[in-house]
């Protein structure tokens, strides 16, 4: 199964844009461009694949990190919610997140501080921000934490989504990348499904068909694939052709300086 979206531009560095500015709420801002009603297309075509009622957990990831998995998950929150869906937006890339600059709250708390704390009483609603778009909250990631591997793959985070789901309708999980550290795949074992982020041009096969494996190894219930920054033009040779090479260095950055004298 395949979605399609188009960006009209290129990327090939590691982001760190949408890190220090956030990603551009395409679906709030213009909800009335082709683009926005890509992401609507996206949301009815996945929710053929998750009929059941229980349903309430959907993970948004990708292979290596940069490649658009933070943009898709906030406008497709953002296209949950004004359907009339209780939503909520949970930063579980708790490496580079993203979600507090994108919609403008503050990350001095978050999902990082309810994990860790050591109450059992913690008020979960203080940390949870309302949005200005009806029916959407966020929950941002928190301080970075030195273990996200093994936070996230607590029981205590366990607890929470359970909560969670009793409050509402949908929650999204802005998901770490499946490829570089193991939090993706925990990450995915956690969500009722999973949908991965392939950028055209960027992505290669070999990353792709890792993160496939590497889900598949922990039994994530993989929905399918978003494409985004689709190319017509490109179409034609992105299933035989290398389009990498960017992501050689670790998850926290490359030295782009280098990255651009190969170009």
């Amino acid at each position: 199964m395949s979605f399609f979206s188009r960006f009209t531009h290129k990327k090939t560095k590691l982001d760190e844009d949408s890190m220090k500015y956030g990603v551009a709420l395409i679906t709030k801002n213009d909800p009335q461009s082709g683009i926005s009603e890509q992401y609507r297309t996206i949301r009815t075509n996945l929710k053929f694949s998750f009929l059941d009622s229980n349903f309430k957990v959907l993970a948004i990831m990708s292979a290596l990190p940069s490649e658009g998995k933070s943009i898709v998950s906030a406008n497709l929150a953002v296209t949950w919610a004004e359907e009339g869906k209780k939503t909520l937006l949970v930063d579980a890339d708790l490496r580079r997140p993203t979600v507090h600059q994108s919609f403008k709250v503050s990350n001095r708390y978050g999902l990082s501080n309810i994990i860790t704390s050591s109450s059992n009483s913690v008020n979960i609603s203080e940390m949870i921000d309302h949005t200005d778009i009806d029916n959407l909250d966020v929950l941002t990631s928190g301080p970075i934490p030195p273990n996200p591997a093994e936070l996230l793959g607590s029981e205590r985070f366990g607890r929470l989504l359970e909560f969670l789901k009793g409050r509402y309708d949908l929650i999204i999980l802005d998901a770490p990348p499946v490829d570089t550290v193991t939090d993706g795949q925990i990450v995915a074992t956690k969500a009722d499904g999973v949908a991965l982020v392939v950028p055209q041009g960027i992505a290669t096969k070999d990353a792709v068909s890792r993160a496939v494996k590497l889900l598949r190894q922990v039994k994530a219930n993989i929905l399918g694939v978003i494409m985004n920054r689709f190319n017509a033009a490109e179409s034609t040779s992105y299933y035989g052709s290398y389009y990498g090479g960017y992501y050689g260095g670790n998850y926290y950055g490359i030295d782009e300086k280098k990255e651009d004298k190969k170009k």
